[in-house]
């Protein structure tokens, strides 16, 4: 089983340049000239206002490793069950922290399942139709969903699950979205600071690009990969405004990218090299409900995400989640010090 978790390699520092430069030019290099005008009788921004927001969400990081030539898989998930993750936004900047406190179910069952930890930081940075994003985030400590298939006469709820307590997984990833109508709310839907007024619907170009770490040093054997992600998705989302203040949206969000990955393992006497690409396949796809108003938001979304590439002829790579999100904020003036303090970027 420790095939599935050979990983290492050097990070090419060119990539890490390209992905640099990309984001210094999306985020910063559009004038406000570039910026449309937008009908106000479809939409109505709320940057001007800060936005506190809370998201509970029962999303977590998965994976499925299929062998075709015996039919084997390996489900890995680490040991939490919701997400909270606390936000801010104001004018061009949003910025949002994910936890897993131990109400929300962490580490439950930690004889069974063992310990495992997250962290997540996001940053977003918006202007006019376009949005840029910046993401951190690292998981720690997996356990084995389907141990049953390995360990004979193993019973769920009574004995442990096989663990992995020194799996871990990080990212540092951005993305760079265009909304190509102006009258539709992408931030609606995705990040609430604006409030859809009129039904509409748009395509939202986005490009993922991340740089991903999983590090193993578990039985007797020291393994990494590092590899970079680059997925394009053109995505279709549609608001349909039921009443004034409540509004219900889905999106549908196809996705090709390429894998670049070099990794190693070392099991004490002998070290393993191994560099290749993959072609990388998603799709996503969501339903929203919302209410908006003046001052407070909330809503609940449904969202399904498949991705999956073929490491080899006889071996695959997946990874399947369907997840929900509750969500509740409120927008409120902003005290003088921080409009003093975002002035010589906004203007106002």
């Amino acid at each position: 089983m420790s095939t599935n978790f050979e990983f290492r390699p050097d990070f090419p520092p060119q990539l890490g340049l390209i992905f640099i430069c990309f984001y210094f030019l999306t985020s910063f290099g559009f004038s406000q000239s570039n910026i449309k005008q937008v009908d106000s009788t479809y939409l109505v921004p709320y940057l001007d206002k800060i936005i506190v927001k809370a998201n509970l969400e029962t999303q977590t990081d998965e994976y499925q490793y299929r062998n075709e030539d015996d039919r084997t898989r390996i489900h890995l998930i680490p040991n939490n069950v919701y997400r909270l993750f606390l936000s801010l936004d104001y004018e061009f900047l949003g910025v949002s922290v994910g936890i897993v406190p131990r109400f929300l179910g962490a580490n439950s069952d930690e004889d069974l399942k063992g310990e495992s930890s997250f962290t997540d930081y996001r940053f977003r940075f918006f202007l006019g139709q376009w949005v840029q994003s910046l993401e951190y985030s690292k998981v720690s400590g997996y356990y084995v969903k389907n141990t049953g298939d390995f360990v004979p006469d193993w019973t769920e709820g009574v004995d442990p699950y096989l663990q992995f307590s020194n799996l871990t997984s990080s990212k540092y990833g951005m993305s760079t979205s265009y909304v190509f109508n102006p009258n539709f709310s992408y931030r609606n839907i995705v990040y609430q600071n604006e409030w859809q007024k009129k039904s509409s619907g748009s395509f939202v170009g986005t490009l993922f690009y991340d740089y991903n770490t999983f590090a193993f040093n578990e039985l007797d054997i020291d393994s990494k990969e590092r590899f970079f992600n680059i997925r394009l998705a053109p995505s279709y989302y549609y608001t349909y405004v039921l009443h004034e203040n409540w509004f219900a949206s889905g999106n549908l969000s196809p996705s090709l990218g390429i894998r670049f990955s070099k990794s190693s393992s070392f099991d004490g006497t002998t070290t393993e090299v191994e560099t290749k690409s993959y072609l990388t396949r998603s799709v996503s796809a969501g339903l929203n409900l919302g209410y908006s108003s003046k001052k407070v938001i909330f809503g609940a979304n449904l969202t399904f995400n498949a991705s999956w590439y073929n490491e080899e002829q006889n071996s695959r790579t997946e990874n399947d989640r369907f997840y929900g999100v509750l969500y509740v904020g409120y927008r409120f003036e902003p005290p003088n010090v921080v409009k003093k303090l975002f002035k010589p970027f906004t203007g106002n």
